[in-house]
């Protein structure tokens, strides 16, 4: 089987929600990154040894967070001797916005897993964009680079959607199952 690691960071939980749905799919690690931008010894290590790394980051002002960008910049050390390359990567945002620039962020995430070699994978995942479609649906954001979600400002992590809950485990299944192509 695939080892496969989600290492995110969430500043209100919402995101941590979201990282926990994508984990579920792809049967994978939830790796958090603290509030200080740290990650422990054993999540690196971790890192080392999967096969598919899956970043996840609020988008905040178009962007990741501070927090996750410290892990990115810490994460030039693997970057250095190639450590990650051919790994399979992915991504996922978060904002309260329905757009809230959230491809930005996932630019971010792709651009990050490039310069470590890796091989990204989208969601796969129809958009629901007919005048049926509720913000229930899944993919409602219609995102193909990575997950999105929406969680208004105000609203607790009980509230998000259902629909952008079921898209990042539908995200993370798929993530999964082209991690597993891969291993052949």
């Amino acid at each position: 089987m695939a080892k496969i690691a989600v290492v995110f960071h969430s500043g209100y939980g919402h995101t941590a929600r979201m990282a926990a749905s994508v984990a579920e799919g792809a049967g994978a690690e939830l790796l958090a990154i603290d509030a200080d931008g740290n990650l422990p010894d054993s999540a690196w290590a971790t890192l080392a040894a999967a096969d598919a790394i899956i970043m996840g980051s609020p988008t905040y002002m178009g962007s990741v967070s501070w927090q996750f960008k410290k892990f990115a910049d810490a994460s030039s050390k693997p970057w250095f001797s190639q450590a990650w390359k051919d790994k399979i990567f992915a991504g996922f945002t978060n904002s309260a916005s329905m757009n809230g620039d959230k491809l930005s962020t996932l630019h971010y995430l792709f651009t990050l897993s490039m310069q470590h070699g890796g091989i990204w994978v989208g969601t796969g995942l129809m958009p629901a964009n007919q005048k049926s479609s509720t913000r229930d649906d899944i993919n409602y954001v219609a995102s193909f680079s990575g997950a999105m979600a929406t969680s208004c400002s105000d609203a607790s992590v009980d509230e998000m959607a259902p629909g952008d809950l079921e898209t990042a485990k539908l995200f993370g299944q798929r993530v999964a199952e082209v991690t597993a192509k891969f291993k052949k």
